[in-house]
């Protein structure tokens, strides 16, 4: 969907030398290129398949974003406490762990006959990228010796982040159409078990370093995010006077008030709280919330339109979202280029405002908007936005840090935006299950006043409005539940201009540090 982050990684073993370089290098960064390959490409090739699974196992569009939240909840949530764990326990170790659930979880998942199946699948996958990501990025590290070898490895896992979500959005469509939707899950299933197989050939084990685990902290946040998120959702169904909606918010907010204690009394926090005291890094963080909280309603309800409004093919809408991919990354190229002349505030402003300007232009989508005329260029203004700022954000979230935190700075930087999009898509279908509701009931009193009784007798028997009666309630919920995301870019609008005061010296530091600091 985006270009993944990559965080910085700071190591207190000794660095590798010539002596300690992998007898097969190539083979070596093969293996770590694939593992994020298959975590990065997971976020998109399933999005492809939403329609077709919606259908499959009977899902409600309101339900249908647990399939996005369920993964990406678990692995942001556990990210960090996933990083800490190849630390304490040996990264080749916990690499190859992450990697066997993540294939099991795409085992399960492709054979799942229900929704909770697919669900329960879906957030065992976050848990294997959790533990997986972050180790295979840190085995870089450990694993070629620093200078123009690392720099290079670097790199390939760069363009790997960067390409995934493309490649995601044509693998999706292609295995969905000329298969079906399960293959988009089975297709992990190779590429873990060649992973895994090939990891302890090839990778050597990183020292162990002792400390603890904080898995109270990383439990009570993942829960406590999952409640909140839960409570939206409910509330677009059931209303927001429903006991369970009133008793998954209270949960959410006990159990998020149980992590800030944990965190402030535990000696080795998951989330060091002292991240969020200086304001160009807590800026940046509600940046990304909030740009992420955009995005991920963006893409999923896009995918909906163009599969059963316009009727693309599973492959045609993969297709359709290939421009967004090279908005973002040029957006990204330009910014990494230019950051050190202008400094970071112009393109944080900038690309939120071009966000922002891009969200409003499709909240004007209908059930006659064609592709060209009213998705292509919100679209493409929307992900140059976001592609000016995946940079600056990485980078401004770092500044000022200590070496040795700056792995924890840029890697909350990437739970932030996880956990912000399931947060975000769960607003928003919030809104859309409201308007939507609302529309349906208008729909209706036209479709009984000017439909064919063939049509009605179907209606009778399925409850389901057809079509263009089913495009119109699809659009118009669409379109105003786009307005809250407006609404959620222009908070980060806000805080660009008004909170974010880092400038173009605070950066300078970090200009060594870019290629594994960002992408």
């Amino acid at each position: 969907m985006t270009p993944d982050r990559i965080s910085t990684v700071k190591t207190t073993e000794a660095r590798p030398g010539p002596e300690d370089r992998p007898a097969r290098p190539g083979i070596a960064l093969t293996v770590i290129a694939a593992c994020q390959l298959m975590v990065v490409l997971d976020a998109t090739i399933v999005n492809i398949a939403l329609p077709h699974i919606q259908t499959a196992l009977g899902f409600s569009t309101n339900d249908l974003t647990w399939v996005i939240n369920a993964y990406a909840l678990t692995f942001g949530g556990l990210l960090l406490l996933g990083g800490r764990a190849g630390d304490l326990l040996g990264r080749r170790r916990m690499f190859i762990t992450g990697i066997l659930a993540f294939t099991l979880a795409s085992l399960l998942g492709g054979f799942a006959q229900e929704p909770w199946q697919l669900l329960a699948a879906r957030a065992l996958q976050g848990i294997g990228g959790a533990i997986a990501s972050p180790t295979s990025l840190a085995l870089i590290a450990t694993t070629f010796p620093e200078g123009p070898e690392r720099n290079r490895a670097f790199g390939v896992f760069a363009a790997v982040s960067a390409g995934g979500g493309a490649i995601g959005l044509l693998a999706g469509g292609m295995l969905t159409d000329w298969l079906n939707w399960r293959w988009v899950l089975f297709v992990n299933v190779p590429i873990g078990v060649f992973i895994a197989f090939l990891a302890p050939r090839f990778i050597k084990e990183s020292q162990r370093h002792p400390g603890r685990f904080d898995l109270t902290g990383a439990l009570t946040s993942t829960l406590g995010m999952a409640a909140l998120v839960y409570g939206f959702i409910r509330a677009s169904t059931d209303g927001w006077s429903d006991s369970l909606t009133l008793g998954s918010f209270a949960a959410a907010v006990l159990l998020l008030f149980a992590f800030i204690a944990v965190e402030r009394r535990s000696a080795q926090p998951i989330t060091p709280l002292r991240m969020f005291a200086d304001r160009n890094r807590s800026g940046t963080y509600v940046m990304m919330l909030s740009l992420a909280a955009a995005m991920f309603g963006m893409f999923f309800f896009i995918v909906l339109f163009v599969q059963n409004v316009l009727h693309y093919s599973p492959i045609k809408a993969g297709l359709a979202f290939l421009p967004v991919t090279v908005a973002i990354v040029t957006g990204a190229g330009i910014s990494s280029n230019l950051l050190p002349k202008l400094g970071p505030k112009p393109f944080m402003v900038t690309g939120t405002a071009l966000t922002g300007l891009g969200m409003a232009w499709l909240t004007q989508i209908d059930p006659d908007s064609s592709y060209a005329g009213g998705i292509l260029g919100p679209m493409l203004m929307f992900g140059f936005g976001m592609g000016l700022n995946f940079v600056t954000l990485t980078l401004t979230a770092v500044s000022g840090v200590a070496d040795q935190e700056s792995g924890a700075a840029s890697g909350l930087l990437n739970t932030t935006q996880q956990v912000g999009g399931a947060l975000g898509l769960s607003i928003l279908t919030t809104v859309f299950g409201t308007a939507s509701r609302h529309e349906a009931t208008a729909q209706v009193k036209d479709f009984l006043a000017n439909g064919s009784p063939e049509q009605k007798a179907a209606f009778l028997k399925s409850r389901q409005l057809p079509a263009p009666w089913s495009d119109a309630v699809l659009a118009h919920g669409i379109g105003v539940a786009f307005i809250a995301a407006v609404a959620l870019v222009a908070l980060a609008i806000l805080t660009a201009v008004f909170v974010i005061q880092v400038r173009k010296s605070d950066l300078e530091a970090l200009s060594g540090k870019s290629a594994g600091a960002a992408l």
